[in-house]
């Protein structure tokens, strides 16, 4: 596999906003002029288009970078029932192929200054039998960013994905709390980020607000997530 530069986006959940963070991250490298590939390895839950199965997430992710590549590249493997993939993969007969996943990322990485790959699920979701998202993160070998959520709960959920990337040696580069909405947000909400910052001896990146404009189904990307994603550091935190 080629090295490459770029970051892998991880989640302390499904549902915590992967997709959002990782397009916001992506718009705000690509406007502050760096060359930018996406990628969606690994994707259930899929929609039927003319060219077969699709990951919407996918395709929200290609349109907000105008990624060049097609959908079959920025997203190798997409499964059509909302399940983890071993799973998906065994109800649907199908194997999942490791070796198509390496050559799309490969394909990417080789076209792109950076890379911004998001996961699926946590990094403890199976893949195939014994091939976790965490040891994809490591073959690709990209820094991690955590996507945590800003609620009551979030610390003991982050505190958890930190903990497995550690002890699988993964380099982490910080943690970015998604979907705060500051007309709801209580004590907890409040106090969760120099909470978590503490406890896991790690960097919040930013904190992207709820933004009732992004939809991924338009696919439509709002202005408030692009804005929170520029304030990262990526000169140092990227060494661009």
């Amino acid at each position: 596999m080629k090295p490459a530069r770029g970051i892998f986006v991880t989640g302390t959940d499904t549902g915590v906003g992967k997709t959002v963070v990782a397009a916001g991250l992506a718009a705000a490298l690509i406007q502050s002029g760096h060359d930018v590939g996406v990628m969606k390895p690994v994707a259930t839950g899929g929609v039927r288009r003319r060219e077969g199965l699709m990951s919407e997430d996918a395709e929200f992710l290609a349109h907000v970078a105008d990624a060049p590549e097609p959908m079959r590249v920025i997203s190798p493997v997409v499964l059509a029932e909302p399940l983890a993939p071993t799973v998906a993969a065994r109800r649907a007969g199908v194997t999942i192929d490791l070796d198509a996943i390496r050559a799309a990322f490969d394909e990417i990485a080789a076209a792109h200054q950076l890379v911004i790959v998001e996961g699926i699920g946590g990094l403890l979701v199976p893949i195939t039998e014994g091939y976790r998202v965490a040891d994809l993160a490591a073959e690709f070998d990209l820094p991690l960013v955590v996507v945590a959520r800003p609620g009551l709960g979030t610390i003991n959920h982050t505190l958890l994905t930190v903990e497995v990337a550690r002890s699988r040696g993964l380099d982490l580069l910080g943690i970015i709390i998604n979907g705060l909405d500051a007309d709801a947000a209580g004590v907890a909400e409040e106090t969760n980020p120099a909470e978590l910052a503490h406890e896991a001896d790690l960097p919040i990146l930013t904190v992207v607000p709820h933004d009732a404009e992004t939809d991924p189904s338009e696919p439509y990307l709002g202005p408030a997530v692009v804005e929170a994603c520029m304030a990262v550091d990526f000169r140092r935190l990227l060494r661009l």
